[in-house]
């Protein structure tokens, strides 16, 4: 989603190329990965001649939303101040970061 957010709109062959290249994945793969983003909704796409021009359905930002919330659910039953904890506890936090958080947190 990233190289079609980031190329949008983008030919399937430039997406195959670059997570091809990226992910060590066969082109057959990323063209499976392909279809099925768009059968799920969060791609759409035209055929031009031989080849297809995709389009993001979903916007980067609500798919971040998605799965950050997600994973807050998963993995810390969706409370906030322990998965901060965990973060802080167990990263280096260099100062400006440190101020960035202590900025977002006031």
């Amino acid at each position: 989603m990233k190289v079609v957010w980031a190329g949008n709109p983008i030919l399937a062959s430039k997406v195959i190329e670059e997570v091809a290249a990226a992910h060590k994945w066969h082109a057959k793969t990323v063209r499976t990965l392909l279809a099925r983003l768009a059968k799920k909704g969060a791609l759409t796409f035209e055929k031009q001649g031989r080849a297809y021009m995709y389009r993001p359905v979903v916007k980067e930002a609500d798919c971040i939303q998605a799965e950050s919330d997600s994973f807050l659910q998963r993995v810390f039953g969706g409370a906030l101040t322990p998965m901060l904890a965990h973060f802080v506890e167990r990263r280096k936090i260099s100062e400006s970061e440190m101020r960035e958080l202590r900025r977002l947190l006031r």
